[in-house]
């Protein structure tokens, strides 16, 4: 007699496109994650000044983000709203000024010390959704966000007297500013998101077109210029499409490998190796990020079973 164990199991068609759409999910999340990761070795091989960087790469980014929000609200019928409002607005604008930020932080200190002390907003907006709107905060976060935070220190405090320390100033600054962003927008629901980051990205190029000279870029440049703008716009759409097919704890620990990505692309391709107080900050800040999105991924798992 067959072992009935040796058998497989056949799911139904309703399981079975369940199954397919989880793993299109991770496939979408996961790519994301790797073309965010792009983002500290694409500014480093530019050697335009940042504000053009952002320049372009919100015009690319615009044109690409806002024919995908004009593609989806076709699909829908138009049912989905693109007016912003003063809400959208703020989103916008606070969204533009991260991103200058960040793209400034890349300038200024080693890729991995962006990326690490970035892995840490979740934290950061946990504790300013506590201060703000007294949000609960559970234990595991303020656990998390405690070791998390001793490892940033141990990374800044490694740039003192080494030239990197603005850089990660912009960092820490720039992690707070999207923790911010996390607030709003789960505060503004009825705002169209990621419209309101596509009119981000055009805010950034009219900027960029007055404050700098960004036509006095050599073609290398413009190459990669637009290269960023795509892979920007590619990420977001795909970490948008990701996160609708799989839970909010999936799609967080999947977006946590963009850190390692990060590191490993810039010591691949710009042969940038952090100092060894990056890597033992690093390491401490990826443990905690880890362990809080595993948990928080495992408690889930168990919810659905």
């Amino acid at each position: 007699m067959t072992d009935t164990l040796d058998i497989p199991k056949k799911l139904t068609p309703g399981a079975a496109d369940v199954a397919a759409e989880r793993t299109l999910g991770i496939i979408l999340v996961s790519a994301s994650a790797i073309a965010f990761a792009l983002t500290g070795v694409l500014t480093k091989s530019i050697h335009a000044d940042p504000l053009t960087i952002t320049c372009w790469r919100g015009f690319f980014g615009s044109i690409l983000i806002g024919l995908y929000v004009l593609w989806r609200r076709r699909r829908s019928g138009g049912r989905e709203s693109l007016r912003l409002g003063w809400r959208g607005w703020l989103l916008a604008v606070e969204g533009a000024a991260v991103s200058i930020a960040f793209i400034s932080a890349f300038k200024y200190t080693y890729v991995a010390n962006v990326a690490v002390i970035y892995a840490t907003s979740p934290f950061i907006a946990a504790l300013l959704a506590f201060l703000l709107v007294q949000e609960k905060c559970r234990l595991q976060t303020m656990l998390a966000a405690a070791v998390s935070l001793c490892g940033v220190a141990i990374m800044v405090g490694g740039g003192l007297g080494s030239g990197h320390l603005f850089g990660d100033g912009l960092a820490l600054l720039m992690t707070a500013g999207s923790a911010l962003y996390m607030i709003m927008v789960r505060a503004f629901r009825d705002s169209p998101v990621v419209w309101a980051g596509a009119v981000s990205a055009f805010l950034l190029f009219v900027l960029g077109w007055f404050v700098t000279d960004p036509l006095a870029v050599s073609t290398r440049d413009v190459v990669l210029l637009a290269t960023f703008g795509c892979s920007f716009a590619l990420a977001s759409i795909l970490w948008t499409e990701g996160s609708r097919l799989i839970p909010a704890a999936e799609s967080g620990l999947l977006g946590s490998a963009e850190v390692p990505f990060a590191v490993l692309f810039a010591l691949i391709f710009l042969s940038e190796a952090p100092p060894m107080a990056s890597v033992i900050g690093g390491a401490i800040v990826l443990c905690a990020v880890f362990a809080h999105a595993g948990r928080d991924w495992l408690k889930a798992k168990s919810a659905r079973s």
